[in-house]
């Protein structure tokens, strides 16, 4: 009698940790943290929108930088994020951003793509501050 009052809940277990597994956002969290796993989404969401051309919506007010051709970010994929750090930034020690995130892979489309992408901690959540080409 027991058995059959485990069975169900060990298959519902057994299928919640499979969901988060199969999303991708638990192992993310589990090696990144919460935070770095929030940069990770963002990133995710940046690809789809700049590859669409819809990015606009998710960069900081008075962004500069261009975002590229938009096929430059076909085939690319979010990274390792970082906490950012202007003091040991080479070439970005002014910029004031709270996160940098590589992005992994090549343009399927284009030469060039992006390497880097520089988010700053707003009210809602993160927005691109910078891209490095």
């Amino acid at each position: 009698m027991r058995t059959r009052t485990l069975l169900p809940i060990a298959g519902v277990i057994i299928a919640v940790v499979a969901l988060a597994v199969l999303s991708g956002r638990w192992i993310d969290t589990a090696i990144w943290g919460a935070d770095g796993a929030r940069v990770i989404d963002t990133t995710r969401q940046l690809i789809r929108a700049a590859s669409s051309g819809d990015q606009a919506a998710l960069a900081c007010e008075h962004f500069a930088t261009d975002f590229g051709d938009p096929q430059a970010w076909n085939g690319l994929r979010a990274g390792e994020p970082e906490k950012f750090d202007a003091a040991t930034s080479l070439d970005r020690s002014s910029l004031d951003a709270s996160w940098s995130i590589n992005l992994e892979g090549s343009s399927e489309t284009s030469d060039v793509s992006p390497s880097l992408v520089f988010y700053r901690e707003i009210e809602d959540g993160l927005c691109v501050a910078d891209v490095r080409w």
